[in-house]
């Protein structure tokens, strides 16, 4: 049974703190304590039992969080890992946004959504993240973690030459605007906008897709996820982007980036009922033909 659980979200638009709100009645209804963390403490309902800052959202002093939920899109589900990522705390999305392949319960379910949740019926999906290993902490020192992706991209108008090894076996050189490294998570993600193959969630490989290759026999290429990936990384201009999730960094190229999956794993809600393949019919609309 559901004891505590914490509610992140960032988005202060109608439908999400009208989300919120109805979270938190729910769980108060069923004797549930919720702390948030939020930027308007006035759109809030009065049965929350602590307003914190982000830093601090889920520590309970002694106590801690039984569940996380991330209310907004599959962006603010994307912070909510960062804060979860070494507490082994699962994490459930409550879908306020768009397209919310991790967040995916719908804002119009969520009093039986909360009842599902207090009763345990969920089955725990645990997650492949990504890391840059090298260098580290390009990101004000924090750990340079994804759920979804990490890509190399051009920083201006020209192309780039990405050269690709796996284990320090070249792999391929790439000319093009750039590459994506994505997990199972992020199959659906930006690599499946440029044409790559799509990974049940629990899947542990990696794929690297293009983004843009000059030659058109490229195609992305399903690796098993345990090796290391160092990319050396040319160009015209001065500066290449690294992307991880949300954030992002401009480099030098004359800086490798090497990546490797990470030995933390996320775990995620899925509620019963509910599976991958039923959101992949739902989200992308297969069968939705109008001719039918």
């Amino acid at each position: 049974m559901l004891e505590r659980v914490a509610i992140y979200f960032k988005d202060n638009n109608l439908k999400t703190r009208d989300g919120v709100n109805r979270l938190v009645e729910e769980f108060h209804r069923r004797g549930v304590k919720t702390r948030i963390f939020q930027k308007d403490i006035t759109s809030v309902t009065d049965h929350v039992w602590e307003i914190v800052e982000k830093p601090h959202l889920l520590t309970y002093s002694s106590e801690q969080a039984d569940l996380v939920l991330s209310v907004g899109g599959d962006g603010t589900f994307l912070e909510t890992v960062l804060s979860v990522k070494d507490l082994g705390i699962p994490i459930a999305g409550v879908n306020t946004g768009r397209m919310g392949f991790l967040a995916n319960i719908s804002a119009d379910e969520i009093s039986n959504s909360v009842d599902m949740l207090c009763k345990c019926e969920y089955e725990i999906i645990e997650r492949c993240l990504l890391e840059i290993s090298h260098p580290a902490g390009i990101f004000d020192g924090n750990p340079s973690l994804a759920l979804n992706e990490i890509t190399i991209q051009k920083a201006d108008l020209s192309m780039i030459t990405i050269s690709v090894f796996i284990d320090e076996i070249h792999l391929n050189t790439y000319w093009a605007d750039g590459l994506i490294v994505s997990t199972a998570t992020g199959s659906t993600a930006y690599n499946l906008s440029v044409g790559g193959p799509i990974l049940s969630p629990e899947d542990e490989s990696i794929i690297i897709s293009p983004i843009a290759p000059h030659n058109l026999t490229i195609r992305p290429i399903i690796l098993s996820g345990e090796g290391r990936i160092r990319m050396v990384i040319e160009g015209r201009s001065r500066e290449y982007l690294t992307t991880c999730d949300f954030r992002s960094k401009r480099m030098p190229f004359a800086q490798e980036i090497h990546i490797v999956r990470s030995p933390v794993k996320i775990k995620t809600v899925m509620l019963k009922g509910r599976d991958f393949y039923s959101t992949l019919r739902s989200k992308l609309m297969w069968g939705a033909d109008t001719r039918n």
